[in-house]
């Protein structure tokens, strides 16, 4: 295994950890601060196994299934937790969430009919949004103009959730033209 795949598999590795700790900061208020961390940590990750598969041409079928993977397991427990917390509204996890189970899904035809489909600009971007997103939810910062930023970010991480899902089933609309 290379290194982008093992820091992919260290991403989903830490996600329990950074769960426990988010949802079990009133045990400790340092909780939270472990959590943000081990958050940023993972987040991370991402940037560093991408960057580096393709800087040394380490580029994998697993870790261009994975990596994908690997942020939606993250992000998504992350909006789960904060849902718990009363920090985001349910109703847009479910959006969010449904992108998710759309797009796998795609994969998995693709992957049937011998074809992976990579991540996209949009899903990329989409991500980083979603990222920035729970990293100020965790914070939960009270003054000002903090609030206000992390609602900026969530309708932000919304709207290029949408527009990421559109631009996957218009680009590989192709997949789902074979016979069923």
């Amino acid at each position: 295994m290379n290194l982008p795949n093992k820091l992919t598999v260290c991403r989903v590795v830490l996600i329990p950890f950074f769960v426990f700790f988010l949802l079990n900061d009133a045990m400790n208020p340092n909780f939270k601060w472990i959590a943000l961390a081990l958050f940023i940590i993972a987040s991370l990750t991402d940037l560093l196994d991408g960057k580096i598969a393709r800087k040394y041409n380490l580029v994998t079928d697993f870790g261009k299934f994975m990596d994908p993977l690997a942020d939606k397991l993250l992000v998504c427990s992350a909006m789960i937790a904060l849902i718990e917390l009363g920090r985001i509204e349910a109703w847009i996890v479910i959006v969010i969430i449904a992108r998710e189970f759309i797009i796998s899904g795609f994969r998995l035809i693709a992957a049937d009919n011998g074809r992976v489909i990579a991540a996209s600009y949009w899903g990329k971007f989409k991500t980083n949004f979603q990222m920035f997103m729970v990293i100020f939810m965790i914070a939960n910062f009270s003054f000002s103009p903090m609030p206000l930023l992390t609602q900026i970010l969530k309708w932000i991480a919304l709207v290029l959730t949408i527009v990421s899902l559109l631009d996957y089933l218009i680009k590989n609309k192709d997949v789902m033209s074979g016979p069923f």
